[in-house]
C-alpha cells in the first residue's frame, strides 16, 4: 500500500519552542569527574572550555619574522588548536603540534608537513591530517617564516573542510589569505575555495559565488579548472541560470578524463535546472556508457544518478527507481574516495544523498520492504566509506541483510525499529517475524528540526530540567506512538542521524518510561546486530576489568569511585582479571582483550568530532608518555571472542553525525571488531550513580538473566533511589549489538 504523505503540521516547531523554553532555567553547570553526583546539588564551578570559549582561530597570535617571543606565541596558538579540537567533551586532546614534533625521532622541514597534510586529507585522514598541519605550524611560527605559515594553515583550511568542519575551515582560511607568501597562487586560490565551499554548504550562494570568483582570480592554471567548476554548480544552485551556462560554455576542455566527466555531470545539472530534463538524460545515458577511464564505478554510478533525477522530472518514477538501484549497486562495487573527489569539485550531492532519494522512492512506489533494505544499505555504506583504506573490517562487518532474511531471525516476540532521517522528514519501519511496515508520523518532521528537538532534550536532561519527564512524554508521543509496538515486546531501535544521540530510554510512552514499559536495545546497522545475536547466545562467566587509569592530572580527574565498580562487579565472576591505576593500561587492554569473554573499563573517554577514528578511551599513561585506546586501534582488533565490552565512561558512545548516519566511534569500531555487544554512554556520567547501574547490571547476568533485561533492571535500580531519579542519573548508558546474550551461571 502506498505511503501516506504526512500532514503539514506545526506541531514540530511548537514542541520545540516549548522545549527550549522550559530548558530556560537557571540550573549552574555540571562538574565533578564527569558529571554532578546524586544528593550533591549542582555546585558553582566554572564549565569545562568549549569551542565557543576558546580562543577563535581567527585571533590566533601571527607574529612577525624575529619576534623574540615566537616560541610562546607558537604554543599559544597551538594551544587553542587544541582546544578546538574536541569541543564537545569537557577533555580536551592532550597533544598539540608542539608536543607532536618535540616526540617526532626524525624532524622534518616544514613544507614536508604541509605535503603529508595534504596527502592525508585526500585519503580522509582528516585527523591525522589537521595533525601534520599542525606540526608545519609551529615550525613555522617558531622560525618566523611567514610564507610557512600561510601554507599550514591553508591546510589545516583543506582538512577541517574536507571534514565538514565548516566554521572551523573558514577560521583558517580567513587566516591563510593574511599569509599569501612567495607563490600567493598556492594559498590565496585554496583559501578562496575553501570558503567558497563553506558559503556553498551553508546555502549562501551568492557569497560562494563571489568567494569562487576571488579565488578563480588568485589560482594557479592548474587549480582554475576546479575552481570554476564548483562555481558553476553554486552559479546553478543559486538559480542563475543564464550566468551558469555563460561559464560552462566558457570553460576549455580539461585534458584529464575524470575533470571531463566532472564537468559533464555539472552540464547536466544545468539542463536538469534548465527544465530540459530530456537533453539530460542523454547526457547522463552517455556518460554511463562511456565513463571516464580509471575510476569507471565510479564516474558510472554518478551517470546512474543523473539519469533517475532526469526520470524523475520526466514523471517516470517506476524507471528513476531503478536507475537509483543500479547506482548503488555500482557504488557498492567502487573504492574510490568520493568525499574528497566531491569536495575538490564542489559537488556535494554526496553517496547518502543516492541513498536518501531511492528510500524516499520506494517509499513513494507504496515498497516499503525495499525502503528499509537501501537504508540498512546507506548505514552499511557509511562505515564502509568512513574506514576505506584505513581499516579492515572483521567478518560481515560491511554487508547489509535484506528485510526478508531478518524476518526469519526474529523471535515472536522481538520487534526492530529502524529510523532513517531524511532531510524533509523522518521515515521509520517496524519490522518483527510477521513482515515489515513503514510508520506513518502524523507531522513532517526535517532532519534539521529533528536534531534541534534532540539538542534540546539532551540539554534538558544534561542540566537536570525538572521538566524532562513531561519533555519525554511529548516526544514519545511524536516518535514512539505512531509505531504501534505493544507493550512488553522485546525492541531493538536503530536510529539514524540526530537521533544517534537520543536516549530512547528516557522517552514516555503511556505515562512511562519507555525502559519500563519495553525491554530496549540499540543497534547502529540491524545487520550487524542480528549476525550477532545469533553467533554469541551465550558465554562463560569470565571478565576482564580496567578501573581508574592513571592518567596525567592536567588532563583529567582520577575516579575513584570506577575502582570501587570494579571491585564490586568482580564479585561476581570469580577469577576475574583485574587491572587498576597504572596497570589499567593499553598494553594489557591488547594482551588479554581478544582472549576474554566480558571485558569492563571504567576510565574516562573523549569523542573526536574532526576524525571518529581518532575517539579515545584514556586509558593509563605508559612510560611518563600518553598512549590512550583509540577507536582506530580497536577496529584493527580482532575481538571475534569479545561476548561484551562495557565502556563505563564519559560519552563513549558518541561519535560525529554527518549528512547521511553517524560516521564512526567506539560504537562502529567495537562491534565491527567482533565484539557482540556494547555499553556505551551518551553523556558526561555521574561516578557514583553508574556504579550502582554496573554493578546491578552484571549481578543480574551473573544470575542468568538476557541482557536486555538486565539493562532494565539495572536502569531501574537507579531510578528507584530518590536522589537518582532524573534520566540524567540512569539514562546515559546505551546497551548496543547483541541483545540476546546471556552469560552462563
Amino acid at each position: 500500500m502506498p505511503r501516506v504523505a504526512p500532514t503539514k503540521l506545526r506541531f514540530v516547531p511548537f514542541l520545540l519552542a516549548s522545549i527550549l523554553l522550559s530548558t530556560l532555567l537557571p540550573v549552574s553547570p555540571v562538574r565533578a569527574a564527569c558529571a554532578p553526583e546524586p544528593g550533591s546539588g549542582l555546585q558553582e564551578s566554572p564549565p569545562a572550555a568549549s569551542a565557543q570559549e576558546a580562543a577563535p582561530a581567527s585571533d590566533l597570535p601571527a607574529p612577525q619574522a624575529g619576534d623574540a617571543d615566537a616560541d610562546s606565541e607558537a604554543r599559544a596558538a597551538l594551544a587553542a588548536i587544541s582546544r578546538l579540537d574536541d569541543a564537545d567533551t569537557a577533555l580536551a586532546l592532550a597533544a598539540d603540534g608542539a608536543a607532536l614534533y618535540d616526540r617526532e625521532a626524525v624532524k622534518l622541514d616544514g613544507y614536508a608537513y604541509c605535503s603529508q597534510a595534504v596527502e592525508l586529507a585526500e585519503k580522509g585522514e582528516f585527523r591525522e591530517s589537521a595533525r601534520a598541519a599542525s606540526k608545519a605550524l609551529h615550525v613555522a611560527l617558531q622560525t618566523g617564516n611567514k610564507d610557512l605559515l600561510g601554507k599550514a594553515y591553508r591546510d589545516l583550511a583543506i582538512a577541517f573542510n574536507y571534514a565538514g568542519q565548516l566554521e572551523r575551515a573558514e577560521q583558517f582560511a580567513n587566516l591563510a589569505l593574511k599569509y599569501p607568501g612567495v607563490n600567493p597562487t598556492q594559498v590565496n586560490g585554496p583559501a578562496r575555495k575553501v570558503i567558497g565551499d563553506v558559503r556553498t554548504r551553508q546555502g549562501r550562494y551568492d557569497e560562494a559565488i563571489a568567494s569562487y570568483e576571488e579565488a578563480r582570480q588568485g589560482s594557479s592554471d592548474r587549480f582554475r579548472p576546479l575552481v570554476e567548476a564548483s562555481l558553476a554548480n553554486a552559479l546553478i544552485l543559486s538559480g542563475d541560470l543564464v550566468r551558469a551556462r555563460s561559464t560552462l560554455d566558457a570553460l576549455a576542455e580539461p585534458q584529464e578524463a575524470k575533470q571531463r566527466a566532472q564537468l559533464q555531470r555539472t552540464r547536466g545539472r544545468l539542463l536538469l535546472a534548465e527544465n530540459k530534463p530530456a537533453e539530460a538524460l542523454a547526457l547522463y545515458q552517455a556518460l554511463a556508457s562511456a565513463p571516464a577511464d580509471g575510476d569507471e564505478d565510479f564516474y558510472r554510478a554518478w551517470a546512474l544518478d543523473g539519469m533517475s533525477k532526469s526520470q524523475a522530472a520526466l514523471g517516470n518514477d517506476a524507471e528513476a527507481a531503478q536507475s537509483l538501484d543500479q547506482a548503488i549497486d555500482v557504488f557498492d562495487q567502487a573504492r574510490s574516495q568520493f568525499r574528497s573527489d566531491e569536495f575538490k569539485m564542489g559537488l556535494f550531492s554526496d553517496l547518502q544523498n543516492v541513498f536518501e532519494r531511492a528510500i524516499g522512492m520506494h517509499s513513494k512506489l507504496g515498497q516499503p520492504a525495499r525502503a528499509f533494505d537501501i537504508s540498512e544499505r546507506s548505514r552499511s555504506r557509511a562505515l564502509l566509506d568512513a574506514v576505506a583504506g584505513r581499516a579492515e573490517l572483521k567478518g560481515d562487518g560491511g554487508k547489509a541483510l535484506d528485510a526478508a532474511s531478518l524476518q526469519k531471525m526474529l523471535r515472536a516476540d522481538e520487534v526492530v525499529v529502524a529510523y532513517h532521517a531524511l532531510p524533509d522528514r523522518l521515515m521509520a519501519w517496524v519490522l518483527s517475524s510477521e513482515g515489515v511496515r513503514e510508520a506513518a508520523f502524523p507531522a513532517a518532521l526535517p532532519r534539521n528540526d529533528l536534531a534541534r528537538l534532540v539538542d534540546a532534550y539532551r540539554d534538558a536532561l544534561i542540566k537536570l530540567n525538572p521538566n524532562a519527564a513531561a519533555i519525554g512524554d511529548k516526544i514519545g508521543q511524536l516518535l514512539l506512538a505512531p509505531l504501534g509496538v505493544e507493550a512488553g515486546k522485546r525492541v531493538v531501535i536503530v536510529p539514524h542521524g540526530p537521533l544517534h544521540y537520543l536516549p530512547f530510554q528516557a522517552l514516555r510512552l503511556d505515562g512511562q518510561y519507555l525502559i519500563e514499559r519495553n525491554p530496549i536495545s540499540i543497534a547502529p546497522s540491524i545487520s550487524i546486530a542480528a549476525r550477532l545475536a545469533e553467533r554469541t547466545p551465550s558465554v562463560e562467566a569470565q571478565l576482564l576489568a580496567f578501573g581508574n587509569p592513571t592518567i596525567d592530572p592536567n588532563v583529567a580527574d582520577p575516579l575513584p569511585g570506577a575502582e570501587r565498580e570494579v571491585h564490586e562487579l568482580s564479585r561476581q565472576f570469580p577469577g576475574a582479571k583485574l587491572f587498576f591505576k597504572d596497570e589499567a593500561n593499553k598494553a594489557n587492554f591488547t594482551a588479554n582483550a581478544p582472549q576474554s569473554r566480558l571485558v569492563h573499563i571504567a576510565a574516562h573517554a573523549t569523542v573526536d568530532t574532526l576524525d571518529p577514528l581518532h575517539s579515545k578511551v584514556l586509558l593509563a599513561d605508559e612510560n611518563g608518555k600518553p598512549n590512550y585506546l583509540e577507536a582506530r586501534d580497536v577496529i584493527g582488533m580482532d575481538l571475534g571472542n569479545v561476548a561484551m565490552i562495557a565502556l563505563s565512561a564519559c560519552e563513549s558512545g558518541l561519535g560525529r553525525v554527518e549528512n547521511g548516519d553517524e560516521v564512526l566511534g567506539f560504537t562502529r569500531s567495537f562491534l565491527s571488531a567482533g565484539t557482540s555487544t556494547l555499553l556505551a554512554s551518551l553523556w558526561p556520567v555521574s561516578d557514583a550513580a553508574t556504579e550502582k547501574l554496573m554493578t546491578t547490571l552484571y549481578a543480574e547476568l551473573a544470575g542468568g538473566e538476557q541482557v536486555q533485561d538486565a539493562m532494565r533492571d539495572a536502569q531501574r535500580a537507579v531510578m528507584a533511589d530518590p536522589e537518582t531519579t532524573h534520566p540524567f542519573y540512569w539514562a546515559p548508558f546505551n546497551l548496543i549489538g547483541n541483545w540476546r546474550l546471556k552469560v552462563a551461571k
